[in-house]
Formats: C-alpha cells, structure tokens, sequence
C-alpha cells in the first residue's frame, strides 16, 4: 500500500502522518509497514537539537497509526469523516534504542484480540532488524456523533 492508499484509510495529515508505506498487510491479522525517518522531521527542531532523537510517543503514535490501518483493512472500511479512531490504552511500552535522523522504522503490529468494539494489538517497532520500541496497544473506533455529544 502506497502513500495515496494510506491518506485514503487514515485521517491523520502533515506533520502527524507518520506511516509512509505498507509492506505487507493481512487483515485480522498483522500488518508491516515503514516510517522513513527524515532530519526534515518538524521534532527534531526541539527533541534534542544536539542529538536528534524521534520521541517515543510519536513511535508509538506510528505504530498505532499501521494498527489503525490493520483495523480499517479488517473491517473493509475506512476512515471517515463519521468515526475517529482512539486510544484506550498502552501496556508494557519499552523503548530499548534511539531512532534518529536516517533510520527507516519498520512498524509492525498484530491483532490480539477484538472484544466489545475495544481492539488489542502486540506492536514492535525495528531499525535494521533490531527492535527499538515495543507495547500492547489497545484502540477503539468511535463514532463522532457519540463523542461530540459525551
């Protein structure tokens, strides 16, 4: 799935985009996808400007992005302007290596479980094979008119 395929499934837009491709994506069950890590990247300005370093909720944020697709690919829909799809939780968040300016993150995610409209995923995140960042994820899809009105 290329970058026009992913701005059709996800409603995030520049700078918050942060899944550039899908590599492979089987849906109820994983997905692989990559965030090229750029020195344009507009955090890097302030997170450090002595040693770049993406902040790890935004590895986060990438990975619940691929995990956002994984479910709209389950479910053969996509975003819209109808429903906004949420955290509810991250257990067991680790961040074991700093990603910097140049690094092409591997982001991979795979369904747990999806009870009650609540979906959990097991999520990694790689540099060069290695793991930088782990956590269980879970998310829910929402729609607006129920949020707007709580």
């Amino acid at each position: 799935m290329e970058i026009h395929q992913i701005l059709q499934c996800l409603p995030h837009r520049y700078p918050f985009l942060l899944v550039d491709r899908v590599l492979d994506c089987e849906p109820g069950v994983g997905i692989t996808a990559l965030k090229n890590v750029t020195i344009n990247e507009p955090f890097f300005d302030g997170h450090f400007p002595h040693y770049k370093v993406m902040p790890g909720v935004l590895i986060i944020e990438a990975l619940a992005q691929a995990a956002a697709i994984l479910s709209f690919q389950t479910l053969g829909t996509k975003a819209d302007s109808n429903s906004v799809y949420y955290f509810v939780g991250i257990d067991g968040a680790r961040f074991k290596k700093p990603v910097t300016a140049g690094d092409q993150l591997i982001l991979k995610a795979k369904l747990g479980r999806r009870l009650r409209g609540i979906w959990k995923f097991s999520a990694t995140a790689e540099v060069d094979g290695a793991v930088v960042a782990e956590a269980e994820l879970m998310c829910t899809l929402r729609d607006v008119t129920s949020v707007v009105g709580s």
